[in-house]
């Protein structure tokens, strides 16, 4: 019960928080993507650390990370959703902590999205590939899919948001890949 209302109180306060930031910072300047991708990777690194990773005993549905708008707002609250139900699972510990930065980035990210004045479809308006989920019981697999997630899926669609969006060439016209 705790655990509901602290995860509703920080996503509360990242609404509040990023209602008043400019959601196209984010995508017309590559560094702050650049800035995600670097601490996606330090979250895998750090779970990599973690003494003992138990196995979940419920699976975690995963998306298979693949390709868009649409697909990338369905794959981010699978995301967060699946890291929700690990960190039920857990409730304590180096994974739990962990789980908990995850959870607040990518719904960080999701907010961002909405705040472009994008919604989620019902997967039945998604095109069927991108409704497709993996079972997951290892940890290690929530970090490695968000990490997949912000290098692939979500530095694209903010570098091809930006080439429209942002004036011509802009921070955001030449991500590194």
């Amino acid at each position: 019960m705790e655990l509901n209302w602290l995860l509703l109180l920080t996503a509360l306060l990242l609404h509040i928080q990023l209602t008043r930031m400019n959601p196209m910072g984010l995508i017309c300047d590559r560094r702050l993507i650049q800035k995600y991708i670097a601490d996606a990777m330090d979250m895998e690194e750090a779970v990599n650390q973690c003494e003992e990773l138990p196995v979940l005993q419920q699976p975690v549905h995963l998306p298979l990370n693949q390709a868009k708008g649409q697909e990338v707002l369905h794959d981010l609250a699978k995301l967060v959703d699946g890291t929700v139900a690990a960190q039920q699972e857990l409730q304590t510990g180096c994974a739990f902590v962990l789980l908990q930065q995850l959870y607040e980035k990518a719904s960080s990210f999701l907010l961002q999205l909405r705040n472009l004045g994008w919604q989620e479809q019902d997967s039945g308006g998604l095109p069927e590939r991108t409704s497709q989920l993996i079972p997951e019981t290892n940890l290690r697999m929530i970090f490695q899919t968000y990490k997949q997630l912000v290098q692939g899926k979500l530095r694209f669609l903010f570098h091809d948001l930006g080439k429209d969006s942002c004036g011509g060439e802009s921070r955001a016209a030449n991500p590194v890949l």
